[in-house]
């Protein structure tokens, strides 16, 4: 298995009309270091630009509206100046011959008023508070119950999803990805945990779905169909979420954006940023079988799991996280099976260049710095 260099993981992928050079994925990763008013930065540009040999770069998640943050220092895509900073980050991907899409963020109740305009409550389905502590400019704080959207607020975060989706387009990127997973505001409307609404938008599966299907489509208005993807997240409980009956929901969701003819499903195996194995019966190859276009797995990919995912075809393209932090080049560190470097978590979240623009190449390979 470790000297498959032949593998189709490293050969060319058609992703619609968009030639991807390989079916690695760099999955979207948070490190708050945006600069003031949540615009992208130069420094930004350049950890993209390292990693551009990914067939595709799935960027962080960033923030539709200021009401959608949930953490400091995060990128948005709603002001002009985070357009024009997000513009230096697809001139250099792009300049590296990369490709690049933008994951879109709304994090509901997982926020705080500290991170909100005007000390506002966060929003969610319910009001229904998450259990965990959030980082504000003021530490580590526990978040609050948030308010509960009332039915004529829901057209408008629609419309924000539709306006960053023009944003996109905008800042130069090459497609868009709406984030439905990991327990922020389209997952909370999915799940029955959080969503307990007894309107269109709460009940039953069709219900629940509504949201993140009329967000679809809305951006699908924007963009090409082949280039939006959707990510979920069925069996974490990250953020305090969960549903009773995941199968029955999923595969709904799963038979919807399939229908509308998405570019791909991007999916969380298991728990994120945990275990692959939940030891729930619902097994996720069944998205799979599901989905009729580009199926992205994500979770804990190691070089030979990826390679076994592809000699059994279980995935078309494999996203792979926290070793893309440590390996700016990990496309090339995976083909030549060399070792590859230790992410320093300590540098995760915020800071300046170090762990972040200063991860070494293999020696006699380009740095692709700007």
């Amino acid at each position: 298995m470790t000297d498959q260099t032949d593998s189709d993981l490293f050969q060319p992928y058609q992703l619609g009309d968009l030639s991807l050079p390989n079916r690695i994925v760099m999955a979207p990763l948070t490190r708050s270091r945006a600069g003031k008013g949540d615009v992208p930065t130069p420094l930004m540009a350049t950890y993209y630009a390292q990693r551009s040999t990914a067939g595709l770069i799935i960027s962080e998640a960033s923030q539709i509206s200021p009401q959608g943050k949930g953490y400091i220092q995060t990128p948005g895509i709603y002001s002009e100046a985070q357009v024009a900073g997000w513009q230096q980050v697809t001139e250099a991907v792009h300049g590296h011959h990369g490709r690049i899409f933008i994951q879109l963020w709304h994090v509901g109740r997982i926020s705080h008023p500290d991170l909100q305009e005007g000390g506002a409550l966060p929003v969610a389905p319910s009001a229904i508070k998450a259990e965990g502590q959030v980082f504000t400019g003021n530490g580590m704080v526990d978040m609050v119950t948030p308010r509960a959207l009332e039915l004529d607020e829901i057209p408008g975060i629609v419309a924000d999803y539709r306006r960053a989706a023009e944003n996109a387009r905008a800042a130069g990127f090459d497609g868009v990805e709406i984030h439905s997973a990991n327990g922020y505001l389209l997952d909370q409307f999915l799940r029955d945990k959080t969503n307990r609404r007894e309107d269109a938008y709460g009940g039953s599966v069709e219900n629940r779905a509504r949201l993140l299907l009329e967000v679809t489509d809305a951006v699908l208005e924007v963009w090409d169909k082949a280039r939006v993807g959707v990510r979920l997240a069925p069996l974490s409980p990250a953020n305090d979420i969960e549903d009773g009956d995941p199968e029955t929901l999923f595969s709904y969701v799963t038979r919807q954006l399939s229908a509308r003819g998405i570019g791909f499903l991007h999916v969380v195996e298991g728990v994120t940023g945990g275990p692959r194995e939940t030891g729930h019966p619902f097994k996720l190859s069944k998205l799979r079988e599901l989905f009729e276009g580009t199926y992205v797995g994500n979770n804990a990919y190691t070089r030979d799991l990826a390679l076994a995912t592809r000699e059994s075809n279980a995935a078309d393209l494999i996203a792979f996280g926290k070793l893309f932090i440590a390996n700016p080049d990990l496309v090339e560190r995976l083909r030549r099976n060399a070792p590859l470097n230790a992410p320093d978590e300590a540098t995760f979240y915020g800071g300046d260049a170090h762990g972040y623009t200063d991860y070494p190449f293999l020696e006699g390979t380009p740095s692709r710095c700007l």
